[in-house]
């Protein structure tokens, strides 16, 4: 089983493309959204959080706006998100050809060390993207890809229909 990374910027699609991964029958990690539910299954994590950083867990928004914050809370999270992610890898066998992780980050922080065997990135304009999401506006800034680094660059700019034929081809030569 190869362990593929789909990445991007805010609003470029990266759901969607798994949400399609997923329609296929491919096993999807959100990294999101495993997160989140690790904030709220492991005990005192939170607290832990509150006092690392010196901000209560509801005020998390402003690592978007102080690295100092957005590194901190990084430190803390990211090993107990790799484990989650082994743990989740281990758990589905040898049974699917591929299995996807969607995350933001993963390729530009350096605490974020999964050797993923296959990578893709997720993009459109900055435009299209802030029509999607009006997030992108405060944080694109905070998201850096080098586009040569992926193994295949799929730009979402198009019809759903043109995204699933792009992942569909990158699956069948690239993967």
């Amino acid at each position: 089983m190869k362990t593929v990374l789909v990445t991007g910027p805010i609003g470029g699609g990266k759901s969607e493309a798994c949400r399609y991964f997923a329609s296929q029958g491919y096993p999807v990690y959100d990294c999101d959204s495993r997160c989140k539910a690790l904030y709220q299954s492991i005990p005192g994590l939170k607290e832990r959080i509150e006092e690392e950083l010196g901000i209560p867990f509801d005020m998390l928004i402003l690592i978007f706006s102080d690295d100092t914050l957005r590194e901190k809370l990084e430190n803390l999270v990211y090993p107990l998100l790799l484990d989650d992610l082994r743990s989740w890898i281990e758990g589905l066998g040898d049974a699917p050809r591929f299995a996807f992780v969607e995350s933001a980050v993963a390729s530009d922080r350096p605490g974020f060390n999964f050797p993923f065997d296959r990578s893709i990135c997720i993009t459109a304009s900055y435009y299209l993207r802030l029509g999607r999401n009006p997030k992108v506006a405060v944080r694109d800034s905070l998201q850096h890809f080098n586009l040569e680094k992926f193994d295949a660059v799929v730009y979402n700019d198009k019809s759903m229909e043109d995204l699933y034929a792009s992942l569909n081809e990158i699956i069948d030569t690239v993967l």
